[in-house]
């Protein structure tokens, strides 16, 4: 082992069975680098990073009552869960996110009238109260927006009138619409918190560029900067000013404000 391999740890891929995605369901990825049309930097510490290819994921579910087979289980490295190939009974194929338990050769579909199975995807108003879910529309119709990050997970509690109350992965009680429709299970590749990226350069391959902290800077370049050896500091705070610990950003008058029963803890 070398001195950054040592505390190195990485997610075990037993669970995947390809290698290379399907050609027809991938599309070119332009890399940004953090910069705007002008080629000026708006985003620091961003650029390089492995050349990617992006996935088409199915987020919407749309494909109802028509059975599919779980093809392949593979790794995506736009997001942190595993990605399934489905095959569907008509011949067309797409991709989904895998949810634990979801295995190759196995059966999956979606619709009104569909068990409450790993994998399915049903309408909240269908889906049993207390079942664990993932992949949550906000709008009927628009695709699943909420928990869909690796080892993420929101549960049904309960269903008034129109609509129903889930709580997110986050503590967060919020009303949903009956008609949005949800898969259920819980997302793969729940070790993904437990990695450890353990040396510089692998931060590199994942586009992270080098992060030099405001405390070390002078006080014509950051509202942290400055002071006789290691006395400097003050706030923890943004280049730009912004408080950084405990100044709430979210915007006073959220369109979410009224579906949001409980705020998380």
């Amino acid at each position: 082992m070398t001195p950054g391999q040592r505390h190195r740890t990485a997610p075990v891929f037993d669970a995947l069975t390809a290698s290379k995605p399907e050609k027809s369901l991938v599309a070119g990825k332009t890399v940004k680098s953090g910069k705007n049309s002008q080629g000026r930097t708006t985003v620091r510490h961003v650029g390089g990073g492995h050349k990617r290819k992006y996935r088409i994921i199915d987020f919407k579910r749309n494909k109802h009552d028509i059975p599919g087979i779980v093809k392949t289980v593979e790794y995506d490295p736009n997001r942190s869960a595993f990605i399934s190939l489905i095959q569907y009974k008509d011949g067309e194929k797409r991709y989904i996110l895998n949810p634990n338990g979801l295995k190759e050769g196995m059966t999956i579909n979606a619709g009104e009238n569909q068990p409450p199975e790993v994998g399915y995807s049903l309408p909240l108003k269908k889906i049993p109260l207390g079942t664990v879910i993932h992949n949550i529309e906000i709008k009927p119709g628009k695709g699943g927006a909420m928990v869909r990050s690796a080892g993420g997970s929101a549960q049904l509690v309960a269903r008034e009138g129109k609509y129903a109350t889930v709580k997110m992965p986050s503590g967060e009680m919020r009303m949903v619409l009956t008609t949005c429709y949800a898969t259920i299970g819980v997302v793969s590749n729940g070790d993904h918190m437990n990695t450890t990226i353990g040396k510089a350069g692998r931060n590199r391959w994942l586009g992270k560029r080098p992060h030099t902290r405001g405390v070390a800077m002078n006080p014509v370049d950051h509202p942290m900067g400055g002071g006789e050896g290691k006395s400097s500091g003050g706030h923890p705070r943004s280049r730009t000013g912004l408080y950084a610990k405990g100044l709430k950003t979210r915007k006073p008058k959220k369109y979410s404000d009224k579906l949001i029963i409980s705020r998380k803890k």
